[in-house]
C-alpha cells in the first residue's frame, strides 16, 4: 500500500506535454512567453537534477560544512533573484537583504529542525535542508514585492511625502503608509495560502509525502508545521528589512533620496 512509484524517463518526458501546451498556448495568443517557458523547463530540469544529485551526495555525507554550504549558497541565489527583480539602483538594499535573509532563516530552520522536529544533530540534512529552502523560496518572493512596492510607491507619492517633511513629520511619519503597504503586500500570498491549505489545494510538500507513502495524518502535521514557519520567517524577515530600506531612502537630514523616474 505504501510502495513507492517511481517514475520512469519515458514517463518523465511525457510530462512535457504540459509544457507543449503551454508553448501551444503562447504562440496562439501572441503571449511572447515561448522563450521564457523554453529556459524556465530547461532550467527546472537541469537545476532540480543537479540538486538531486547534490542533496544524494550530501545525506550520505552528513558534514555540517557541506549543508552549512548548501544554505549559503541558496541564500545568495536568493538575494540575487530578488536583485532581478527589484530595480533600484539609488539606495542600496542588496546587503541588508542578504544579512536578515541569511540570520531569519538560519534561525528558522535551526529552531524547526531542533526544537519542533527534534532531530539531532540540528543540522541534520534531510531535515535542515529541505525547511531552509522552504523559508528562502517563500520569503524571497515576498521581500521581492515588498521592496519593489516601497520603491515605487514612494516615487510615486513623493511630492505627498515631501510635503509632510516640510510640515515637520520625520521619515517614518512621512512614510507610514507606503511602509505598511508595502510590507501587507508581501506577507498577503503567505495569509492567503493558510487561507485555502487543506481546502482549495494540497501543498507540495504534503502532496510529496503522501506521493512517498506517509501516512496523510503524519504529512499535515509536517505541513502544519511549514505553514506556521512560512508565515513567520516572512513576517520578520519583511519587517526587518522594510526597516532597513526605508531608512536608507532618506538622507542624515531625512531628505527623500529618491528621485523620479
Amino acid at each position: 500500500m505504501n510502495e513507492i512509484v517511481v517514475i520512469s524517463l519515458p514517463q518523465l518526458l511525457f510530462a512535457l506535454l504540459f509544457i507543449v501546451i503551454a508553448q501551444w498556448t503562447s504562440l496562439a495568443w501572441h503571449l511572447g512567453l515561448n522563450r521564457d517557458i523554453t529556459v524556465g523547463t530547461l532550467r527546472t530540469v537541469s537545476q532540480l537534477f543537479l540538486m538531486g544529485y547534490v542533496l544524494t551526495f550530501i545525506f550520505k555525507a552528513e558534514s555540517l560544512p557541506l549543508t552549512i554550504g548548501i544554505f549559503l549558497v541558496m541564500v545568495v541565489s536568493a538575494v540575487f533573484i530578488v536583485k532581478g527583480w527589484v530595480k533600484e539602483k539609488e539606495v542600496a538594499y542588496l546587503a541588508p537583504t542578504f544579512l536578515t535573509m541569511l540570520c531569519c532563516y538560519f534561525v528558522t530552520a535551526l529552531f524547526v529542525s531542533r526544537a519542533v522536529v527534534g532531530v539531532t544533530p540540528w543540522w541534520e540534512p534531510r531535515y535542515f535542508i529541505p525547511t531552509a529552502g522552504m523559508v528562502i523560496g517563500n520569503s524571497m518572493s515576498a521581500l521581492a514585492i515588498s521592496i519593489e512596492r516601497l520603491f515605487t510607491q514612494m516615487r510615486q507619492q513623493r511630492e505627498v511625502i515631501e510635503m509632510k517633511l516640510s510640515l515637520g513629520a520625520d521619515y517614518r511619519e512621512a512614510s507610514g503608509e507606503f511602509f505598511r503597504s508595502a510590507v501587507k503586500a508581501g506577507m498577503i500570498p503567505s495569509i492567503n495560502a493558510m487561507m485555502g491549505v487543506g481546502l482549495v489545494f494540497i501543498p507540495g510538500m504534503m502532496s510529496g509525502q503522501i506521493l512517498a507513502g506517509t501516512d496523510p495524518l503524519v504529512a499535515i502535521r509536517y505541513q502544519i508545521v511549514v505553514m506556521f514557519m512560512l508565515v513567520g520567517s516572512t513576517a520578520v524577515s519583511s519587517i526587518i528589512v522594510m526597516l532597513i530600506v526605508r531608512r536608507r531612502c532618506f538622507g542624515s537630514g531625512e531628505e527623500l533620496l529618491l528621485t523620479p523616474r
